[in-house]
């Protein structure tokens, strides 16, 4: 039970601060316990955890979108540039949104930290949100457990 509430709790320290990887995390909880069915108890933990994270990033972008900061930010051609891109990819396409937000989530490709902040600023819904990201790091997470239970066996 403790390796499972601190997989959560620096899951979430992982996910609000980037310099802090999960990935290195796993790969010490793996070794210390190395069975399938704590590997995917502890990914579905991490999931859990970083899907908390990403919930306060998100929350923040879309709070602070109409802030003096954030349009001082968005003002900026490199900035409005990305910004427009993807609002234009992914406004009024809930199914292109989650897609994106899940490749985000499973592969990380595009970082999950700022395609949240993205979901925040153009407002994608939560219920979308939040299942898609704690699926996706869910399944990320846990196959990286696995793998290293593979590796020792």
């Amino acid at each position: 039970m403790i390796l499972w509430l601190t997989t959560f709790a620096f899951s979430i320290a992982s996910a609000l601060l980037p310099f802090l990887p999960i990935e290195v995390y796993i790969l010490g909880a793996a070794a210390a316990d190395p069975s399938v069915g704590t590997s995917i108890s502890l990914g579905i933990a991490a999931g859990a955890g970083a899907t908390v994270g990403k919930i306060i990033w998100y929350e923040a972008a879309r709070r602070g979108a109409e802030s003096k900061w954030a349009q001082k930010k968005l003002a900026k051609p490199k900035v409005k540039a990305s910004y427009e891109k993807w609002a234009g990819r992914m406004q009024g396409r809930p199914w292109y949104a989650a897609g994106v937000i899940f490749v985000a989530a499973s592969a990380g490709i595009p970082p999950l930290l700022a395609m949240a902040a993205v979901a925040g600023i153009l407002k994608m819904p939560m219920w979308v949100f939040i299942p898609t990201v704690l699926v996706g790091r869910s399944i990320r997470f846990t196959l990286l457990f696995l793998g290293v239970d593979f590796a020792v066996h």
